[in-house]
Order: C-alpha cells, then sequence, then structure tokens
C-alpha cells in the first residue's frame, strides 16, 4: 500500500472471507490493517479495540472445521496481526516504523550518527549510574530516574512534532535512538533499583 493511502481496514470486511487472502501476496502496513491513519499519535484505546477484532475474525480456532488452506492464511493473518500490534503499541518501535515506511532507516550503516550533546549525555549518565551502583544511594538514583523519565517524554514529544507535522523523518530517526537509548537506560535503572532493594541492609 502506498503511503498516504486511505486506510483499508481488514476488520471492515466480511469475517469469513479474511482468512482466503494471500498474506504473502496482499500484506497490508500495519496501520491499515487495524484501519488506522499512519500517524504517531494514535488512541491506545483505539488500537486494542481495532486488534481485538481482527483477531477475532481471523483466529485459527474459527477456521477449525475449514480446509488446510485456509487454515494456513487464518494463523498467517493471525499472526501478522500480533506482529503488527506489538510495534503500533510500543511509541519507538511505532515511530521506527513509521520512519522506515518514508524510506528513513533507524539502525544500519546509513542511519545518522547521534549529535555529540546527547552522546555526552549518554557517558554522564552512565558514569552517574556507576556511582549510584557504587554508593547504593536509593534516593540519587531516584533522581536520575525522574531525569531519564522527564528526558523521555520530551523526547516523545518532540517525535510527535517530527512525524505528524513537520513530517521531518530524517529528524524523527534521530529521536527514535534517543528514545532507544533512553528506554534501555531506564530499565538499568528499575534493574539497578530492583538490586539495592534486594542487598541486605549493612
Amino acid at each position: 500500500m502506498a503511503v498516504g493511502c486511505r486506510p483499508d481496514p481488514l476488520h471492515s470486511r466480511n469475517p469469513e472471507r479474511l482468512a482466503s487472502h494471500n498474506v504473502s501476496t496482499s500484506i497490508p502496513d500495519h496501520f491499515s490493517l487495524f484501519g488506522l491513519e499512519p500517524r504517531f499519535g494514535l488512541d491506545p484505546e483505539r488500537l486494542v479495540r481495532a486488534y481485538r477484532t481482527v483477531q477475532a475474525h481471523v483466529h485459527p480456532d474459527r477456521y477449525a472445521a475449514a480446509g488446510a488452506a485456509e487454515q494456513r492464511a487464518a494463523l498467517q493473518w493471525a499472526t501478522l496481526a500480533n506482529e503488527a500490534y506489538q510495534i503500533l503499541n510500543s511509541p519507538v518501535r511505532r515511530a521506527a516504523y513509521l520512519c522506515e515506511r518514508h524510506g528513513v532507516p533507524v539502525a544500519g550503516d546509513t542511519a545518522r550518527a547521534l549529535s555529540s550533546d546527547f552522546l555526552v549525555l549518554q557517558l554522564e549518565w552512565r558514569q552517574e549510574l556507576e556511582e549510584v551502583r557504587h554508593d547504593a544511594d536509593p534516593h540519587r538514583l531516584d533522581q536520575l530516574r525522574s531525569k531519564a523519565t522527564d528526558h523521555y517524554q520530551r523526547a516523545l514529544q518532540d517525535l510527535e512534532a517530527k512525524l505528524d507535522v513537520d513530517h521531518d523523518f530524517a529528524g524523527a530517526a534521530d529521536g527514535v535512538r534517543r528514545l532507544m537509548f533512553i528506554e534501555k537506560f531506564i530499565k538499568e535503572l528499575e534493574a539497578t533499583g530492583d538490586a539495592t532493594l534486594a542487598s541486605p541492609a549493612t
């Protein structure tokens, strides 16, 4: 499906005909699969409802009495719906998917390097995290977590503007790489907090 085309939601078609479509020759983009506009900003509840509707129509159990070809197609559509939902439900993966739909890779040899200021920020955060681990300081850990979460929220807002307003997909790809680091760093902070809580008091 070409970028900018009107979505053709699979879940609006006749349910009995869904499994007859050959996945290998008629794969829709993830947004069209759920009848959503190709935008970064989306309604999570609407995505969940659309996903459940598609899954109800193509669930393999619905085609238990059908022929082998229909059963295989239903399984392919169900797998595709699961993959599409996982991507669209994640802000980072959704943004990366939008960039790649417009020919801008987020990773790989052709991806642009992160700015020097963000690389410096990474080094500062990692150094601070090492100090937090060494000192087992929960208060400082909370401060670092708050700092990283604030950066994450601002990065999300910036991504939405770049993707949905400015259509600056190259700039958005940079933002995705930033988010990837921040998201991973926040998980490290959470793991550090769990380890700190589990450590016996000295």
